[in-house]
């Protein structure tokens, strides 16, 4: 049995909950979130939590990974998501413009990243970049597209990172 499926998911008071033939609604002030679950897992609304059980023991694993994610998509419609990512060396720059953020990383071009809907981004800083969002998968994926365009090297630590990324340098080669 799952020990995180058993725990229940407690619901802000703006948040909505819609659960409908196995798709379930969430809506919040940062925005909606819907979501498409098999037959494994019931989820079953009572007042302000949410409580899931799981159909069968072959579907204990889909019990806790359900109500992780619900709880995920609740947390992304009150407070949002956010990653933060440095750029590491000489005229690396990020300015964002509207859905887009243009990037200049040492090609002879510049780098124009578009955003998809519901990830928005910042430039605090020339050097930083904050791509926020109300779903956790999409703001993830978003920023690794993005440090993907120059990810960090190992000899001097140049590139796209995450704020909390730990760049290893190497050595150089010796005569």
């Amino acid at each position: 049995m799952s020990r995180i499926g058993n725990s229940p998911v407690k619901l802000p008071s703006k948040v909505e909950v819609t659960l409908a033939g196995g798709e379930i609604s969430v809506k919040g002030p940062l925005g909606s979130l819907t979501r498409t679950f098999g037959s494994e897992v019931t989820i079953e609304k009572d007042g302000d939590t949410l409580t899931f059980k799981a159909a069968n023991a072959d579907a204990n694993a889909m019990h806790g990974t359900v109500r992780a994610l619900v709880a995920g998509m609740v947390k992304g419609v009150t407070e949002g998501y956010e990653k933060k990512l440095l750029l590491v060396g000489v005229g690396y720059r990020a300015q964002a413009a509207g859905d887009k953020v243009n990037l200049s990383l040492g090609f002879s071009h510049p780098v124009v990243h578009k955003m998809p809907k519901g990830v928005r981004v910042e430039t605090p800083v020339q050097t930083e970049i904050l791509v926020k969002g109300a779903d956790k998968q999409q703001v993830g994926q978003v920023a690794a597209e993005i440090r993907a365009y120059r990810p960090p090297e190992p000899y001097k630590g140049k590139g796209v990172r995450y704020s909390d990324e730990q760049v290893t340098i190497k050595e150089t080669k010796k005569k």
